[in-house]
């Protein structure tokens, strides 16, 4: 692999050591090309949807290695879009309330929406982004929570009968994305949903350029 500039500071001046690291005069650091090889490929395959099992199988490195990237790209994600959302939100900002089940709990007769997770989405700037707002308090075993079912069919009558918005088409595109992992944990699910709007929000060619960005710049 011919790296000419630094992928920590973009620098041109890069020399050669001993043991065949790259060095970087400008900040220092220190790299190892086929390290930063595997590093661009495995960010590549992330914004291309490949699980990391066959990421792995097909790259001939072991899976853990490429799902602690995974879990560290979200994560990095994640902060980038919480610092965007911060800096675009606006006074025209659309927003809507969703509330997110997973396969088992639509597969359910009775819902609830003290099981769903809820989440606020904001449009602006010709982009989505959301907040995970606190579970629903859950009501006495008890109580039959029939205003939360008549609201349940309220809200996907609504769904099937509204036009499209760059909300409900994000809706959507976090739905079937989400059934591909079969099953997030509830702890990681606010990493999961940043990924998806970073998918949702930029192209791949996009994603990957600022995905090797945020990560060789941490």
């Amino acid at each position: 692999m011919k790296i000419t500039n630094c992928p920590y500071c973009n620098s041109r001046t890069l020399y050669t050591l001993k043991d065949n690291y790259k060095k970087c005069k400008d900040c220092n650091k220190k790299f190892s090309l086929k390290k930063i090889d595997t590093d661009i490929k495995i960010i590549e395959g992330f914004c291309n949807n490949t699980p990391a099992l066959n990421l792995s199988k097909h790259l001939n490195v072991n899976y853990r290695t490429v799902s602690n990237r995974y879990d560290i790209f979200r994560k990095l994600i994640a902060n980038y879009l919480e610092e965007l959302y911060y800096i675009s939100i606006q006074d025209n900002t659309s927003y809507e309330e969703f509330y997110y089940f997973n396969e088992k709990q639509l597969q359910k007769k009775n819902k609830s929406l003290y099981e769903a997770i809820n989440i606020i989405g904001f449009y602006t700037n010709n982009r989505v982004y959301t907040l995970l707002m606190p579970s629903l308090p859950k009501a006495p075993m008890q109580d039959k929570d029939e205003d939360f079912e008549r609201y349940l069919k309220w809200h996907k009558l609504q769904s099937q009968n509204s036009y499209a918005t760059p909300l409900k088409e994000f809706w959507e595109f976090l739905k079937q994305n989400l059934k591909k992992y079969k099953g997030v944990n509830q702890d990681n699910f606010f990493f999961y949903l940043k990924e998806c709007e970073f998918k949702y929000n930029f192209t791949k060619p996009i994603c990957k350029a600022l995905l090797k960005d945020i990560y060789f710049r941490n």
